[in-house]
This record gives structure tokens, C-alpha cells and sequence, in this order.
């Protein structure tokens, strides 16, 4: 822990630094009053008036320039990230019904077609209770689930960056369906013994796009709290109301979807760290179409007519998507597309209001404006459906459609994943623009734009940290329906913590 001369001695000097403009000017009064005695003449007096001044004007430039250094927006830097993959597990194969569960005929039937469609390799990774136990939704479990997906990338992250729990001043964590008391980040502060004074904040129900909500939150404490640390821990929870056992087709689709994944990342606007980060912010841009009923109800949680709890997906979730991915590019647009995209578009829009034909608008290419796209893995519906609306080729949906075969949808967590592929891959080049979006209940779309402050190696890549360091070499894969659809492979997983 700090020491208490070291926290009083911080303390002394923000407070000189916060007020420091009040000090020079007490300064330079108290330097034209010592002068007033001394005064001999009226010209003796004209002198020292100019010479007074001199003074003034330096130490108001000097104040204009301390000013400026406190109120201009400090940059902020991801030093490093941090994906969760399970180190002990058992594999095992099983036979589509006994991986569902117990449903009607029809309804395995529904959730193998499904599957088929949805994207998930045989390597994903769910808690071993899900298939050994009848009582599905077990707190205990779900507190053991949430404590390995958050702790693991944290140590990892410390471990990697040298840093000690005492030097992170901001802690974030989001989790959608999870969220007991004490809170998921004072599970975070009591298991690193973090200081006193660390803010903290928990972030429930925000759905699979929250991680970029926690980014623009850490952004904006950062802006005021200088030189500091700010850790973002974006997980799911599969054991706590994450599976649905009755019988409404809309909410069935879930369980075939969600698997088990954490991530964090670490912030700092310390630019003493630029130099060992990977990467600057740049853009969060937050979209939410919930004043809308078609919207607030397209991805929610609900309980069906026999009173069973699950997550429910409206036949408009798709039309929703669409409709607050075209807000959200709408307001990111302006900010990252280079001019001649921005006039192609002002240019289209204004033919078709003049001709009134109802033509569609240009819609520009986002691909001018950055390198790299992280799409969240929300299912292969949902990566073909952002791929056709952002014009991308397979190159640019290759991290996305692997991170979903691979680890599934993992919910908030999903786009560090997709990131870890990129750099796992050596496609993150210094100065490329990574453009994180991802979609979630409310119904919200986010977006976070990166630029890259170096190249990354792959083979320096830590496996502590990015998933998919040690295994890269065999993706991408050819996407398929397996040709034996009666079978699932799952990774179970026992919880220890």
C-alpha cells in the first residue's frame, strides 16, 4: 500500500498544481506592492509601472500556459489487453440432445438447425454445471465463473506491465446478467487489495456492447484525475441466467450462442507510458434507440408463460441493429472519414433531395478511414448483416467469423478477442486505425476507434494474455456445416476460485 507520507505528499502537490493561477497572481501583486516605497518620482514611478508590466505580462503568459496544459483533453492510452482462456478443461463430444438439454422433439430439432447456422466451432468453452447440473441458475457457480473470467486477465495484466494493485486509480466492470453484492469490481478491489480511494464502478445489464460504454467512462475519469490507471474488465456470466429451459422458440436461440469469455484492458493518460503502449483512443462514439418500444424490447430479458427465465430475441432484432448502426455511423462518420468520402456523400444526399427520385444515399466507405474492423461476434447473421451494410471483404471479417468459431459469442468481451486475433495474425501495423462496433440490448450501438502506436509482433505476443498466441497457426479454418450435425464439441470447464 501507499504510504501516508507519499499520499499527503500527492495531495500537496495537486493542490499546488490545482492552484497554481491563484499563487502568481498573489505573486505578482505582492511584487508591485515591495516596489511601491522605493518610489521617488513620477518618472521613477512610470519606470517602475513598465517594468511592473513586463512582469505581469510574463506571468500571465505564464498562466495562459498553465491553464492551457490543466484544461486540454489528456490523451488516452491502452497499454495492454488481456483475453480469458480456460488452462483446465475437459473436451468432450456429445450428442446434440444431451447438450441442449431436455426439450421436446421439435425443439432439439429447432436449437440443432440452429446451431448449424450459427457459426460455433467445437472448441468453445462453457461451465462444466451447465451439462452436470439440474439446478442450472447456481449463484455459487456464477460467483466462481465471474472471479476466474475477471481475475486471470488482471494478474496477467499486472504481471505484464510491471505494475502493482496499489497503482491502478480507476477500476470498471460490466457484466449483463450477473451482478450481486458486494458488486462484481469490490470482488475486483477485495482480491487485489486495492487502495482506499480507487474509484469503481459496476456496470449491469448494458448487454454486448457495454465494453465500449466502460472505455468512454474510464476516458472521461481520466480526463480528470491526471497521471493515472484505469483498468476495464468486460465479462458475461453463463452460469447465472444465461441458459433458458422451457419452451418459447424466440428465447431458445440464446442457448445455442453464449459461451464463457473475459477480457481487460489497461488505460493510462500518463505520457510518460506512450512509448510501451499499443495503442491511443481516438473516437467513442454511443448510439441507444431505446425511446423506441420495437428497439427496448428487440434483445431483453424476460420470463416466458410457464415462468422461465431467459433472453428473450425479437423477429426485429436484425431491422433494429440496422437502424442504430446507421445512427452510429452517422455521428462517427464525420469524425474518421477523410474529406473526399465526406463530400461524396454531402454530394449524394443533395442530388437525391433535389431530384426526389428516393434513391438511397452513398453510403460511404469506412474502410478509407481504418484499417481494422472488430465486429462483435454476436452470430453469423449478425457478422454477415455488419459486412454487407460496411461493404467489407472476407479479409475483414476473417478475425470476427474466427473469433466466433473458436470462442463463440462471449458477449462484451468479444471485440478484445477479435483484436487479439489481428495482432496474433501481425496485421496491426504502426499507425493503422482499429475500429471497434458492437451491438447490444437497450438497443445500443458502440463504437471505439483506436490508432496504433506501434507495430506488434506476433511472435512476442504473450499467451498469458492473447488467446490465440499459441494456437494462431491454425486459422483461419474453412467455415462449414459439420458434416456430423448430431454431435457438439464443448470445452467444460470447473470452476476453482
Amino acid at each position: 500500500m501507499v504510504k501516508e507520507s507519499e499520499w499527503y505528499g500527492k495531495l500537496a502537490v495537486d493542490y499546488l498544481f490545482d492552484h497554481s493561477v491563484y499563487f502568481l497572481v498573489t505573486l505578482s501583486v505582492a511584487f508591485f506592492l515591495t516596489q511601491m516605497p522605493s518610489v521617488a518620482s513620477l518618472d521613477d514611478l512610470r519606470r517602475r509601472m513598465d517594468e511592473t508590466t513586463v512582469v505581469l505580462g510574463g506571468c500571465l503568459l505564464l498562466c495562459l500556459v498553465v491553464i492551457y496544459q490543466l484544461w486540454r483533453p489528456r490523451p488516452v492510452y491502452l497499454m495492454e489487453t488481456a483475453c480469458y482462456k480456460a488452462k483446465k478443461t475437459s473436451h468432450e463430444f456429445m450428442s446434440v440432445a444431451d447438450f441442449i438439454g431436455v426439450f421436446p422433439p421439435e425443439n432439439i430439432e429447432f436449437q440443432r438447425r440452429i446451431l448449424e447456422r450459427a457459426g460455433l466451432g467445437h472448441d468453445t468453452y462453457l461451465p462444466e454445471t451447465v451439462l452436470r447440473s439440474r439446478s442450472y441458475n447456481h449463484p455459487v457457480e456464477a460467483r466462481k465463473e465471474a472471479c476466474a473470467v475477471m481475475f486471470e486477465p488482471i494478474e496477467a495484466l499486472l504481471k505484464k506491465t510491471g505494475l502493482r494493485p496499489e497503482d491502478i486509480d480507476i477500476l470498471i466492470v460490466n457484466c449483463g446478467l450477473y451482478n450481486p453484492a458486494p458488486s462484481l469490481s469490490a470482488m475486483v478491489v477485495n482480491r487485489f487489495k486495492l487502495r482506499h480511494d480507487v474509484i469503481t464502478f459496476s456496470l449491469g445489464g448494458m448487454g454486448c456492447s457495454a465494453s465500449p460504454i466502460g472505455v468512454a467512462l474510464a476516458r472521461d475519469l481520466l480526463q480528470l484525475n491526471r497521471n493515472s490507471y484505469a483498468i476495464v474488465v468486460s465479462i458475461e456470466n453463463t452460469s447465472m441466467g444465461g441458459r433458458y429451459e422451457g419452451n418459447d422458440r424466440s428465447m431458445l436461440v440464446s442457448n445455442c450462442l453464449f459461451r464463457v469469455g473475459g477480457a481487460a484492458v489497461l488505460l493510462t493518460n500518463k505520457r510518460s507510458e506512450r512509448r510501451r503502449s499499443k495503442y491511443q483512443l481516438m473516437h467513442v462514439v454511443r448510439t441507444h434507440t431505446g425511446a423506441e418500444d420495437r428497439s427496448f424490447n428487440a434483445a431483453a430479458q424476460a420470463v416466458d408463460d410457464e415462468g422461465k427465465l431467459g433472453i428473450k430475441l425479437s423477429k426485429d432484432i436484425m431491422a433494429v441493429a440496422s437502424d442504430a448502426l446507421r445512427l452510429n455511423l452517422t455521428t462517427l462518420g464525420p469524425l474518421i472519414l477523410p474529406a473526399s468520402e465526406k463530400l461524396h456523400f454531402a454530394a449524394s444526399w443533395l442530388a437525391g433531395r433535389l431530384s426526389k427520385s428516393g434513391a438511397k444515399s452513398y453510403v460511404p466507405d469506412f474502410k478509407r478511414a481504418v484499417q481494422h474492423i472488430c465486429v462483435h461476434t454476436g452470430g453469423r447473421a449478425v457478422v454477415d448483416e455488419m459486412g454487407r451494410h460496411l461493404k467489407l471483404n472476407e479479409w475483414h471479417l476473417e478475425p470476427s467469423r474466427m473469433t466466433l468459431f473458436r470462442f463463440g459469442n462471449t458477449s462484451s468481451s468479444s471485440i478484445w478477442y477479435v483484436l487479439a486475433y489481428m495482432e496474433a495474425k501481425g496485421r496491426v501495423r504502426k499507425g493503422d486505425r482499429v475500429w471497434q462496433i458492437a451491438l447490444g440490448g437497450g438497443f445500443k450501438c458502440n463504437s471505439a476507434v483506436w490508432r496504433s502506436l506501434r507495430t506488434v509482433d506476433p511472435a512476442a505476443e504473450d499467451p498469458d494474455l492473447n488467446p490465440w498466441a499459441d494456437e494462431i497457426h491454425k486459422y483461419p479454418v474453412e467455415l462449414v456445416v459439420p458434416p456430423n450435425t448430431d454431435t457438439m464439441g464443448i470445452h467444460l470447464i470447473k470452476f476453482d476460485y
